[in-house]
C-alpha cells in the first residue's frame, strides 16, 4: 500500500497544495513552523480519519476560512482507492472512500494502516497511564475491527456503574441487584479486552526488544511490561473485593481501565532515569514494533511518518535507523527535517534515493 498523491484546501496553514509521491522515501524540509508536520498530519487524516495531534476537527481549518478538504489516492492491493475528508464549521465531518460516505468512521480504521513517530510521543513517557493504554488500543484497533466495539461497550458500562455509585452515595440506597447486572456486563467485555491485550503484548514485546537492541547496538537494558490487575486476580473477585472502596470513592477502582504499560531502563522508570536520547530511542523502537506488528497482521506494509526524529539522536543511531527503514522491511516513508543538507548527506551515505520537498510558510515545492 502507498499514497500516490494528496490535495489540501484550507488545512491548517495551507491554502492550497497538491503533491505526488514516490513509493519509497519522501522528505519535507523547511524551518520550524513552515508546515512540514501539517503535511504529515493530513496524511494521518486520510489513514485514520483524524488528526494525530488534535481531536477537534474544526481547529484544523485555516484561519478565516469556513472549511478544509483533504483528498488522496492510494494504491492498495493494486487497486486505486480515493479517500476524502471534508470539515465545515458547525457541521458533521464528511469522510468518504471512493466517493461513498461511511456509515460509521470506525469502519475506516485499519484499511489504510499508518504509524507516526513524532516529538509529541514523549507524552507516552511523561503523561499518565491513559496515554499508554491509548497506544495499545490504537495498534490493536488497526488489526481487529471488533476490538473498538468492545472498548466502546466497556466504557459505556463503566460510566453507568460510576453513575450508580454516585447515586448510591447521594440517596443512601444500595441497589445490589442493579450493581450486579452492571458488574456482569463490565466483566463480559473487560475479560475479552484483557485477553486481546495480553495476546497482543506477547507478540509485541519481542518486536520492541529487537528494534531497541538494533538501534543501540545491544548497549542498554530496557523492558516493556504490561501490568493489569487481571494478571493476578479474576475480574469477578476484583469487583467483589473493591465494592466498599468503590462506594466510598464513588467510582470503579478495578478493571482493565487501570491497565498500565511500564517503560523501564536498567529496571528503573524510563521517565526518571532515561536520558533524552534513550527516551527517544525507546519511543522509536516502540513505534517500529508497532509497524512490524501491523505489517505482519495486515499482510501489507503500513505508511511510516517520521516527524523531526533526527533531533536528539546521535549520528550513528540516525544512520542505522534510516538504513533500516529505507530498505526491504518497510514500505512508503514520509520524513520531516529542518536541514536539507543533513537529509541529503544521510541518504547519500546509505545509497537511497529520496524525493525532496521544501516547505515555506504553507508553500511547498520539489527541492
Amino acid at each position: 500500500m502507498w499514497l500516490k498523491n494528496i490535495t489540501l484546501l484550507n488545512f491548517k496553514n495551507y491554502s492550497e497544495a497538491g503533491l505526488s509521491f514516490n513509493e519509497t522515501v519522501n522528505v519535507f524540509t523547511g524551518n520550524n513552523g513552515s508546515g512540514k508536520t501539517n503535511m504529515l498530519d493530513a496524511i494521518h487524516y486520510l489513514c485514520l480519519s483524524k488528526s494525530y495531534f488534535n481531536p477537534i476537527d474544526s481547529q484544523q481549518i485555516k484561519t478565516a476560512e469556513d472549511f478544509f478538504m483533504i483528498q488522496g489516492d492510494f494504491d492498495r492491493n493494486d487497486r486505486n482507492e480515493k479517500i476524502s475528508c471534508g470539515v465545515k464549521r458547525n457541521q458533521k465531518k464528511q469522510f468518504k472512500r471512493n466517493k461513498k460516505e461511511y456509515d460509521k468512521l470506525a469502519d475506516h480504521i485499519g484499511l489504510f494502516p499508518v504509524v507516526m513517530i513524532s516529538p509529541y510521543d514523549v507524552n507516552l513517557i511523561m503523561e499518565g497511564s491513559e496515554e499508554r493504554r491509548k497506544f495499545i488500543d490504537n495498534v490493536i484497533s488497526q488489526t481487529d475491527s471488533h476490538y473498538l466495539d468492545q472498548l466502546i461497550a466497556y466504557n459505556r458500562v463503566l460510566q453507568n456503574r460510576n453513575a450508580l455509585l454516585k447515586q448510591i452515595a447521594i440517596t443512601k440506597r444500595y441497589d445490589a441487584t442493579l450493581l450486579q447486572i452492571l458488574d456482569e456486563q463490565l466483566m463480559a467485555t473487560g475479560n475479552k479486552i484483557f485477553a486481546i491485550r495480553k495476546a497482543f503484548m506477547t507478540e509485541f514485546i519481542p518486536l520492541f526488544n529487537q528494534y531497541y537492541a538494533y538501534l543501540t547496538d545491544h548497549k542498554e537494558l530496557v523492558a516493556l511490561n504490561y501490568q493489569s490487575q487481571l494478571n493476578e486476580t479474576g475480574f469477578d473477585e476484583l469487583l467483589r473485593k473493591s465494592v466498599e472502596k468503590d462506594r466510598v470513592l464513588e467510582r470503579t477502582t478495578t478493571g482493565i481501565h487501570k491497565d498500565e504499560l511500564a517503560f523501564l531502563i536498567s529496571d528503573m522508570p524510563l521517565k526518571k532515569f532515561g536520558s533524552q536520547g534513550q527516551q527517544k530511542s525507546f519511543l522509536i523502537a516502540l513505534k517500529l514494533a508497532q509497524y512490524a506488528y501491523l505489517a505482519k497482521n495486515k499482510g501489507f506494509k503500513p505508511l511510516l511518518l517520521l516527524d523531526d526524529i533526527f533531533d536528539k539522536l546521535d549520528d550513528n543511531r540516525v544512520q542505522k535507523l534510516m538504513q533500516m527503514v529505507s530498505h526491504q522491511d518497510f514500505g512508503q516513508i514520509f520524513i520531516t527535517d529542518t536541514g536539507i543538507g543533513r537529509v541529503k548527506t544521510i541518504f547519500e551515505a546509505i545509497k537511497v534515493e529520496a524525493t525532496l520537498f521544501t516547505v515555506d510558510n504553507g508553500q511547498i515545492q520539489h527541492a
